[in-house]
């Protein structure tokens, strides 16, 4: 199976999941426009499934190092599988709700409060279980990052005050997203070798790893999102009758943010091999800077904002690559 040889190499996997990461939400704005979020995600779960499945079955299964997919698929303990599966269906409770936030609150405050959160709390936990980096400017780095979600919170209550459009219900979600989603990481680490190149026997590799954690998502999501889609958050109660309604372009969309996102992961998963899980995860969660780039001058959420609240934006993408900045320089 492919795996990273060098901490450079590393840092540009985990490059590719911030970008991942941070870029598949502009899928659910472009078929939110006609597309409710929870039609969507029934999409967005298939296509994770749908690249765990490619990837495992072609860089998980070439090269001479490690296990091949289906070898390491066949060998696992039970115990290691769960894990991985309870990792998706706690991603997947802390997705729906982020996805929710996104579509009261939009991209430049969901992501940065609700994967902001996220990106603090799981570093902590990451290192805990396995320290790896220098601690100090590792800590520093995350400081600088809790700061960012801080200005960011204050912009948009600033700019909504001034819309007459403050959302609290978009900030609780984001809020909750994040603490969930700070736990899902660890339990697929936990479940993976520590050696990637020669695995201890029971424990998975990346690509069987993902494949488990994708099927926690499936399985999650006939609960979690049906539930949603009786009970939605905003909007009419919807049936699959709804879903089925859909054009092929509108589901086709939601696949590809799924495959969008589940590649940041994958990438994440096997750069931490080199660089340790805090700062593959912690690197990765940089998300938030290139979803607040895409929300801010895209998809313009703060259009008519005041100077104060530009300022405040400003600080914001400072604080956010400062931090990151640190992060990269803590693990080599």
């Amino acid at each position: 199976m492919f795996i990273p040889q060098s901490y450079p190499l590393a840092v540009v996997l985990c490059v590719i999941t911030m970008l991942c990461w941070g870029s598949w939400g502009n899928t659910q704005k472009l078929a939110g426009k006609t597309w409710r979020f929870e039609l969507f995600y029934w999409d967005y779960v298939l296509g994770i499934l749908l690249f765990a499945l490619i990837s495992g079955f072609t860089l998980g299964s070439f090269g001479q190092e490690g296990r091949s997919f289906l070898k390491d698929i066949l060998q696992a303990d039970v115990e290691n599988v769960l894990k991985a599966i309870a990792g998706g269906v706690i991603f997947n409770a802390s997705n729906i709700l982020l996805v929710a936030a996104m579509a009261i609150a939009g991209m430049a405050v969901a992501f940065p409060v609700g994967v902001g959160i996220a990106l603090a709390v799981g570093v902590i936990v990451n290192y805990v279980a396995a320290p790896k980096g220098d601690p100090v400017v590792l800590f520093t780095g995350l400081a600088l990052i809790v700061a960012a979600i801080i200005i960011d919170a204050l912009a948009y209550r600033q700019h909504s005050a001034s819309q007459s459009r403050v959302s609290g219900k978009g900030i609780i979600l984001s809020v909750s997203a994040g603490i969930l989603m700070s736990m899902f990481y660890r339990f697929v680490a936990s479940s993976m070798a520590t050696d990637f190149a020669a695995p201890e026997p029971g424990r998975l590799t990346p690509y069987s790893a993902v494949l488990f954690f994708a099927v926690g998502v499936l399985i999650s999501n006939f609960i979690f999102n049906y539930l949603l889609m009786k009970k939605p958050i905003e909007g009419e109660p919807l049936s699959f009758r709804d879903y089925v309604g859909g054009s092929l372009k509108v589901h086709l969309t939601g696949v590809l943010g799924g495959i969008i996102w589940n590649t940041g992961m994958s990438m994440s998963i096997i750069a931490a091999g080199k660089a340790g899980f805090a700062i593959s995860y912690g690197l990765g969660q940089g998300a938030t800077l290139v979803a607040a780039l895409w929300g801010v001058f895209i998809w313009k959420e703060f259009r008519g904002a005041s100077r104060q609240v530009n300022i405040l934006i400003a600080l914001m993408f400072f604080a956010y690559f400062a931090g990151l900045a640190l992060l990269v320089y803590a693990g080599a």
